[in-house]
């Protein structure tokens, strides 16, 4: 039987860390990734270095896809089967992925009344804190709606930056529009990305890689904005960038209430690249 009558789902784009997940309670639901012939769940079936190496092969297409609604009815239903009074569903920004519809569909079909669906509005661990946030509220007993709003609250604080080495994979996936694409590509700039409204916008250019994580650390300073902020970076491909980028972090904010660092999963990673480096800043609330 759930520990608490409220329970909360997500999807594996949240890269939820292992300690946190596990003590959480939260319920995932994988996205899937076409590797050529093979499909697979995101976190379940495909590691990093398999989606590195197939992405290198040109003869190999690369492809992702949303869970189907029935993935997310067979969740909603055992859950609320086992005992749950209700279902959080959080997930990523529906600019970028057709999860959030998926399970919309699925909460309607299921029971309407009993299940929430959210769009954080966000990817990556500005899921994954809203998420962990929505589970402490669902653990402390409260209701569906609190629960809900807890996630709500600490997406819309999150602030999701990350550079890349190019912006073909992100036109290509029609992450982001062909004029930024050109501006992201021009002279060998090294473009560095934000979410804005839930969609993947440019956010600066500079000319190197040292330099593109000179200013990923500087603008997660400026958006942590004092103590009590929690952070995650992120990477596929490049630890020692992302370790170098946490390090600076936790010597720069040695007030901050977390720092994570983790690979993200085959989803982002289809889209994003190898060499992606990317950091999750949730400021200390008021």
């Amino acid at each position: 039987m759930p520990s608490s009558p409220v329970a909360v789902v997500t999807d594996s784009t949240a890269h939820l860390p292992p300690g946190p997940a596990r003590r959480s309670g939260v319920h995932v639901v994988p996205l899937e990734v076409r590797l050529g012939e093979r499909t697979a769940r995101d976190g379940v079936e495909v590691t990093a270095a398999e989606l590195i190496t197939a992405l290198a092969d040109r003869d190999v297409l690369v492809q992702t896809s949303r869970p189907a609604p029935v993935a997310f009815a067979e969740r909603f239903t055992a859950l609320l089967d086992d005992g749950a009074d209700a279902v959080v569903s959080v997930h990523l920004s529906r600019e970028l992925s057709g999860t959030w519809d998926a399970a919309r569909v699925a909460a309607t079909e299921v029971a309407p009344d009993r299940i929430r669906v959210v769009d954080s509005a966000a990817i990556a661990m500005g899921l994954g804190f809203a998420v962990l946030s929505a589970a402490d509220a669902a653990a402390a007993g409260a209701p569906a709606d609190a629960v809900a709003a807890a996630a709500t609250a600490v997406a819309a604080r999150a602030r999701v930056l990350f550079a890349v080495q190019d912006l073909e994979r992100l036109r290509r996936g029609g992450r982001i529009g062909a004029a930024s694409a050109l501006l992201g590509t021009a002279l060998s700039v090294k473009p560095i990305l934000h979410l804005h409204g839930g969609r993947i916008a440019l956010l600066e250019k500079v000319r190197t890689t040292s330099r593109a994580t000179e200013r990923l650390v500087a603008l997660a300073v400026a958006e942590a904005a004092g103590p009590g902020a929690r952070l995650a970076v992120h990477h596929l491909g490049a630890e020692e960038r992302a370790e170098d980028v946490a390090d600076r972090l936790r010597e720069q904010l040695p007030d901050a209430a977390e720092v994570h660092v983790s690979e993200v999963g085959a989803v982002i990673g289809a889209h994003a690249g190898p060499g992606l480096v990317g950091v999750v800043v949730v400021p200390a609330g008021t």
